[in-house]
């Protein structure tokens, strides 16, 4: 237990949680301590499921009191007002009501001001949280702001009741980096102006890093390991937080794979881990049988990948210098425009230029990187090589032909060589469908084997993607985040495609999941000789799988190259922001 002083705002003893499932109670969190003292900032770090949003909803009297429980333990708390900053605003706010008013309605509710006074006081909290133009912010709705500038509507609704404790709930997990490390910042010099006691929730060491005093590592449900910031990142004592550490793509070197909490396993330095080893024995035990299957051979879709490369490689030998120098993919002047806007007789009276001459090839075998902010257009120019959108004009090319000139049934047939992997993997598969129906459904709407055939076909690429047969029956639901994710993969290779797209793929999973979802990318690119076109807004992870990147703004390429040349001698301005805001 942390030492306790008069400055102590929040003090948890001994905190357990119990949770509802069907008619049995489970254990969330088991005897969690910790304290925090006037303007300090403690981080409760955890993956997805380690306790540390239960623990906090548990401060704030916030739990479903139907199926959720504190079954032993104490909270203390030391002031008047406490108050929650949520990890999604846009679910968080009203989408009905004006922001400007909704943060009125918490001071009426909380202070007795009038509403004039809730209106110069709202309008006062958005000038200190530096919100742009904040009479228009103010009359906006949620939808209509970034989602930066929706966070920092949050915090000032925050602020607002000058709480002596703030919770922040992964409030910068959706946000982009340069977006991230703004909002940290700003939330840093407001709790150093206002002495607040700060408890930031994170699943990302490397963020808490440059923000929190202390850090408190939790892991399934009871805390592992508690220190200041630099103790735990420059001498981690515990494995779990070694392995956190580790999980994060590096950016001053590329290793050939990502640490993962398996590896820290199988090394054999589990002394710290007391009662939890057979936990994480039972989260790596998945990933360890599909190891186990690929190297006794029993994937059939290596078999078929080996016989093809045997069947066909004095042909591929001939012609090897020849295929290189054709690109798989062309993009040749590209533009995206979207309606914004149509007059009374439907016509188009407003565009959004979306996407402004961009052009780029993808090599056959290679990951080409798109990086950039949300809005620059990356996610436009993957949904318009896959014809999810039109295009307003220039060219995309596939394997040497225009898609434009494409019959319907070659249109048809695109669909099965290109493929793409969705940053939900929650909302891209359908909630109805058992992981094994969702798998083999490509293969059914093409056409593909019969129904046997279909679902050893799902089974063998379950395994290869790191699930065990026990999951070809279960639901979405019934997965985490990254085992969905790993339904999505499957889903994609399915069609055998040779351009898979990964839009955002791993933006949403803890840091260790994410490590082993991208050794799994790469793994399967080189068994399989796959083609990616990899997109996201986090330079650390784009940088680590990609052997090119592209940087856009504003629908437009700023910058190209190879990863390495463009992290060690970025050109831009752009770029170089993009860089230093990597959160390590």
């Amino acid at each position: 237990m942390d030492t306790l002083t008069k400055n102590t705002v929040l003090t948890v003893k001994d905190l357990s949680v119990s949770f509802r499932q069907n008619k049995t109670w489970r254990e969330v969190t088991h005897k969690v301590n910790f304290s925090i003292n006037k303007g300090e900032i403690l981080a409760l770090v955890g993956e997805s499921g380690s306790g540390k949003s239960v623990s906090s909803l548990a401060v704030m009297n916030l739990l479903d009191r139907k199926i959720e429980a504190i079954t032993s333990g104490e909270i203390i708390f030391n002031g008047k007002h406490k108050a929650m900053i949520f990890q999604e605003p846009m679910t968080a706010l009203n989408p009905v009501k004006k922001c400007g008013h909704q943060v009125d309605e918490m001071l009426l509710l909380n202070t007795g001001m009038t509403n004039k006074q809730a209106k110069q006081k709202t309008l006062q909290l958005f000038k200190e949280v530096l919100l742009p133009d904040t009479e228009r912010v103010y009359n906006s709705y949620p939808h209509e702001l970034s989602g930066g500038q929706r966070q920092r509507v949050m915090i000032a609704m925050a602020l607002g009741i000058e709480p002596e404790l703030l919770i922040a709930d992964e409030p910068t997990t959706a946000l982009d980096v340069t977006v991230q490390k703004a909002v940290l910042e700003l939330l840093k010099s407001l709790q150093q102006k206002h002495n607040m006691a700060v408890l930031f929730i994170s699943h990302d060491l490397g963020v808490v890093h440059h923000i929190a005093d202390r850090i408190a590592v939790i892991y399934k449900g009871k805390i592992v390991e508690t220190g200041t910031s630099n103790d735990i990142f420059n001498n981690p004592q515990h494995i779990y937080t070694k392995s956190l550490i580790a999980s994060r793509p590096p950016l001053d070197y590329k290793p050939e794979r990502l640490k993962t909490i398996s590896d820290f396993m199988q090394s054999g330095d589990v002394s710290d881990f007391e009662n939890g080893v057979s936990a994480v024995q039972e989260n790596v035990s998945i990933i360890q049988e599909s190891v186990s299957a690929t190297e006794k051979g029993v994937s059939g879709i290596e078999k078929d990948v080996s016989k093809t490369k045997t069947d066909e490689s004095d042909k591929q030998h001939d012609v090897l210098d020849t295929e290189s120098s054709v690109p798989l993919l062309q993009v040749k002047n590209l533009e995206v425009d979207y309606v914004i806007k149509r007059n009374l007789l439907g016509k188009i009276s407003k565009r959004f230029h979306a996407i402004n001459g961009v052009s780029f090839e993808v090599n056959k075998g290679e990951t080409l990187g798109i990086v950039g902010e949300s809005g620059c257009g990356k996610t436009t120019v993957g949904r318009a090589i896959t014809r999810l959108i039109n295009i307003s004009s220039g060219s995309i090319i596939f394997e040497g032909k225009s898609l434009d000139t494409l019959s319907k049934t070659e249109k048809h047939q695109l669909r099965k060589e290109i493929q793409i992997i969705f940053q939900d993997p929650y909302s891209s598969l359908n909630p109805r469908k058992t992981v094994g129906n969702a798998v083999e459904e490509p293969m059914e709407v093409f056409g593909l084997y019969n129904s046997s055939k279909r679902r050893e076909k799902a089974a063998e690429l379950l395994y290869k993607t790191g699930l065990g047969e026990e999951f070809f029956t279960r639901y979405p639901h019934e997965l985490s985040g990254g085992q969905r994710q790993r339904v999505g993969i499957a889903r994609a290779l399915a069609l055998n495609p040779k351009l898979i797209i990964c839009d955002e793929s791993v933006a949403a999973l803890d840091v260790s999941v994410q490590a082993q979802v991208l050794n799994l990318l790469n793994d399967l690119k080189r068994d399989f000789g796959f083609t990616y076109l990899f997109i996201s807004h986090d330079l650390s992870v784009v940088k680590y799988m990609s052997d090119r990147i592209i940087v856009m703004q504003k629908g437009k390429i700023v910058e190209q190259g190879e990863s390495e040349q463009i992290y060690k001698h970025p050109k831009e301005e752009y770029t170089k922001k993009l860089i230093d805001s990597v959160m390590m």
